[in-house]
């Protein structure tokens, strides 16, 4: 039985650059979050696209320019709250409404356990 990733589901990277551009738009307007998204957003914006894309099954390009993710490490400096945890996955949630209106609920409820596993493990306060 030939199974296919979520990724190839959902249409690869396209799908995953919108959802991560939906993401952003939600942070940025968020007055807890958006303070912790400084710099160059474009690239964050970029690194978190093509993570996830990884992560579910897509090239491995993340890994190919970045290393290992070490999500605790990267985190580590911002004070991410039981709040700004729950802000952000708010706004992740939203974001996967805006862009998965092709979704299984399988899919969904598999980015839905994922995106809630990370949250909770990224919260440092």
């Amino acid at each position: 039985m030939d199974e296919t990733t979520l990724y190839d589901r959902v249409g690869g990277q396209p799908f995953f650059d919108a959802l991560v551009a939906s993401f952003y738009e939600g942070v940025m307007s968020d007055e807890l979050l958006a303070p912790m998204y400084q710099g160059d957003l474009d690239a964050a914006q970029r690194h978190l696209a093509l993570f996830i894309a990884q992560y579910w099954g897509g090239p491995r390009t993340y890994s190919e320019e970045r290393g290992h993710p070490r999500l605790r490490m990267r985190h580590a400096p911002y004070r991410i709250t039981k709040r700004a945890r729950d802000a952000w996955l708010t706004h992740m949630r939203a974001a996967v409404e805006a862009v998965g209106g092709e979704l299984s609920e399988d899919d969904r409820f598999e980015m839905d356990a994922y995106f809630e596993m990370a949250a909770k493990s990224l919260r440092n306060v």
